[in-house]
Parts: C-alpha cells; structure tokens; sequence
C-alpha cells in the first residue's frame, strides 16, 4: 500500500502542514476534526499538495526533505507545480 507525504494550507490563516500517511482522505478529514494536536487551532485545512511512495520510510525522508527547507517560497512552489498537472 503506499504512503504519501502531504502539505496543507490552513483555510484560516495561510500557514503550512507537512505530513506523511496511508490514507490522505482520512488524514485531512482527522485534521478539520480537530483531531490532530498541532494542526486544531488553524481548522479548516485543504490539501495543495501530495506525492505517492512505495513505503514510509520513503515518504517519511521526503517529508525531511521539504522542512529542511524552511522555506515558504519552496512550498508555495511545490503546490503551483501540482495545481498546473492536474489542469
């Protein structure tokens, strides 16, 4: 089953979640539950970007990867990539 490493926007105030999961679906819906201690005070959220991976480890580094970066910019531009493939 695959794994995928997720960022979402909060609807609220424009901040960033990065995350990995099993079932995107289900993870977003336990966020806008308020579910998820970091990410309950920003509610609602929306998903502007996601990447499948055949394992967790895989999707787990990948996540690293993108906070490592601390950077807004690279986010933003991530998110603008996969909106223009899915048009």
């Amino acid at each position: 089953m695959p794994y995928f490493v997720y960022i979402l926007r909060s609807i609220k105030d424009g901040s960033y979640y990065i995350g990995s999961t099993r079932d995107l679906s289900s993870r977003l819906e336990r966020h806008n539950q308020g579910r998820s201690k970091y990410t309950k005070a920003n509610r609602p959220w929306e998903v502007i970007y996601s990447e499948t991976h055949f394992n967790r480890s895989a999707a787990m580094k990948r996540g690293r990867e993108i906070k490592k970066r601390k950077s807004r910019e690279y986010i933003e531009r991530l998110a603008s990539v996969s909106s223009l493939r899915r048009r």
